[in-house]
């Protein structure tokens, strides 16, 4: 098997020059956006964490300069292009950005004496390094607040880098956040972490070489950083649209808007500046309605009718919008058209979706006849760099109808393996079936060669002309992505069938995270763990007493199913952990051995070998597991 990236076909070349001769390549202005108010670049933009271990390398992404390779989409290339562009940016005198240090961007917001600080990027490293770039430019002014847009790790996961858990609880740093922040965050990144994380290595290409054959960016930004996910919880949430709050003389009205890109979301208007924060709800992408890493469908209904309160409460006043991806759009009329076309964006796929759903097509027939109108086709900042028309609108009908597609055929289907070796059977064996692969690859038909391939592979994971012949579609059919996830999903996948699994990169259900969990969540994220046929014929509970907080919790392990309860339980449990709250994450991690417990400082009452019972059942993620063969 060859174990270097193969040149573009003529196919994909071909499509790639249709496609320069379709979109309006001439249009520089986010050219000139991007690069507007640079005031530093950090040099070189690499940052490492305590053991020297290099966690952000924006300098990776020098290649980047000149046409798109026949290897890379233009429309894409155009875009990393514009998203590698880092540095501290001033948007408006008083508002500072640092984009290009991690997937997301950081704002600071100048008041009387120091800065509030909007997002805080993924990783504490990252963080640290965007603080130190404003300090060097624009003095060591003292973080006053933080203020979350939303639940998402690339927005929280930098706080440390910012300031300390002790500023927080003293209240010398408001930390803001929307109504429901902590608990989504929390379901997302701890009670499918695992899942979503191993995913999320493949959609951000997060083992793949930068280069023209590799990784080129994820389209709402280049990718994510590696270093330490940190969380300090909101000391205020926001709960209203028109809410107010000043913090150093920095005046911010919020706009609640749960149920769009994140399930808590915000938006921040600056009067005083004249300008809007939108938060993730309008970037210079069509943005997913589910993630290709996996989370809860999001709502387009709600996303434009939030973008349409935007324009009604902050248009008249508003002449920069800037955002937590991506640069900033200025003046008010280009606001305006901006907003508007971003709303008219989600309001038209979930609408057309719709329609065509009532008139009987299934998911991926509509993906396939769904055309945006020529305004928004030809609009840079609706381009499906991150969310896709095809993926979103599989994603509108799940949210509607679900998986099922009212055909019974597909009621009741076989796995995966088991569709393979009968259709492997039907085409003759692999060997047949991995010749029409190869001749829907030599016509250019890469999404039949990889779904003949998928077959020959669950068949027989260990073939290697199917190993290779699917690496090299995989290959094609990320060089013909306009997505950046989608490029990177693909090269991923080519990656790991030439080099082997490489595990999950950047893990967000990290424990500064999980050490904040309420009690509830900690004992829901070990349910998470129980193996229910292991457990179907045990019985116990186990009381836990948190001396600190004074709460007392009951779990029962029954039916295969962990409980739990902090109403009072009439007789003794089998044994008793007696600790204080802080002390709980040890069991959500599953070390539940009576010497592990007590070496933590926990007391035992009862009967100890109820905890190696309990430990004996559970079943933790995996990290690694296989994504492209059984």
């Amino acid at each position: 098997m060859a174990t270097t990236p193969e040149p573009a076909s003529p196919a994909i070349a071909h499509r790639h020059r249709e496609l320069l001769r379709q979109l309006p390549f001439s249009d520089t202005q986010d050219f000139d956006d991007a690069s507007r108010g640079l005031i530093a670049r950090r040099e070189p933009n690499a940052v490492t964490d305590a053991d020297g271990r290099v966690v952000w390398d924006n300098d990776t992404y020098g290649f980047l300069h000149g046409d798109a390779p026949d290897t890379v989409n233009p429309s894409l290339w155009r875009q990393s292009q514009l998203v590698a562009t880092a540095g501290l940016f001033e948007v408006v005198p008083g508002i500072y950005q640092v984009r290009g240090m991690d997937l997301s961007n950081t704002t600071f917001v100048e008041g009387d004496e120091g800065v509030v600080v909007i997002d805080t990027l993924l990783s504490k490293e990252t963080g640290a390094a965007a603080l130190a770039l404003y300090r060097e430019h624009r003095g060591d002014r003292p973080v006053k607040a933080i203020v979350y847009t939303h639940s998402h790790a690339d927005h929280y996961g930098g706080a440390k880098g910012f300031v300390t858990q002790e500023q927080a609880d003293s209240g010398a740093v408001a930390i803001f956040a929307p109504e429901g922040f902590v608990e989504h965050a929390v379901a997302e990144n701890v009670y499918a972490g695992t899942a979503m994380n191993r995913r999320a290595g493949y959609m951000y290409g997060a083992a793949l070489d930068r280069g023209v054959r590799g990784q080129v960016g994820a389209g709402l930004g280049q990718t994510l950083a590696t270093g330490e996910v940190t969380f300090v919880p909101p000391t205020h949430l926001v709960t209203t649209t028109g809410h107010q709050e000043t913090v150093d003389g920095v005046r911010m009205v919020f706009q609640m808007a749960p149920g769009t890109e994140a399930p808590a979301e915000m938006l921040i208007h600056l009067p005083d500046f004249h300008a809007l924060c939108a938060a993730e709800d309008a970037t210079h992408t069509f943005h997913n309605l589910l993630t290709l890493r996996g989370a809860v469908v999001r709502d387009p209904h709600a996303w434009a009718k939030y973008l349409n309160q935007t324009l009604d409460l902050f248009g008249g006043n508003t002449e920069v919008v800037f955002a937590s991806h991506h640069w900033p759009v200025w003046g008010a009329d280009r606001v305006t058209g901006f907003l508007t076309a971003q709303r008219d964006l989600y309001a038209y796929v979930h609408d057309q979706t719709l329609r065509l759903m009532n008139k009987g097509l299934t998911g991926p027939e509509i993906a396939e006849e769904l055309v945006l109108p020529p305004a928004l086709d030809r609009a840079w900042h609706a381009r499906g760099y991150y969310g896709s028309v095809s993926h979103n609108v599989k994603a509108v009908y799940q949210r509607y109808l679900g998986w099922f597609d009212g055909n019974p055929a597909n009621l009741w289907q076989h796995t995966p393996t088991g569709r393979a070796h009968r259709y492997t059977e039907l085409a003759g064996g692999i060997g047949p079936l991995v010749e029409a692969a190869r001749r829907a690859f030599d016509a250019g038909d890469f999404r039949w060669a990889a779904e003949l391939l998928n077959h020959a592979l669950f068949t027989d994971p260990a073939h290697q002309g199917a190993r290779e012949l699917q690496a090299d579609t995989f290959e094609q059919l990320g060089y013909g992505a306009e997505n950046g996830t989608w490029r990177n999903v693909y090269l991923s996948g080519a990656t790991e069938l030439r080099h082997g699994p490489f595990g999950t990169p950047t893990r967000t259900n990290a424990p500064d995270v999980i050490a904040h969990l309420s009690a509830e969540m900690l004992f829901d994220a070990l349910a998470i763990q129980v193996d229910g046929p292991r457990a179907w014929d045990e019985h116990l509970t186990v009381d836990v007493a948190l001396t600190d907080t004074g709460e007392r919790h009951r779990l029962t392990l029954a039916n295969g199913v962990l409980t739990h309860t902090s109403a009072a339980r009439p007789g003794t449990a089998d044994v008793t952990i007696t600790t204080v709250r802080a002390a709980l994450p040890v069991l959500a991690g599953g070390a539940l051995t009576a010497s592990e417990l007590q070496a933590a400082g926990i007391v035992l009452e009862g009967d100890t070998s109820v905890l190696d019972r309990l430990v004996a059942v559970l079943d933790p993620g995996d990290p690694d597991f296989a994504i492209v063969t059984p």
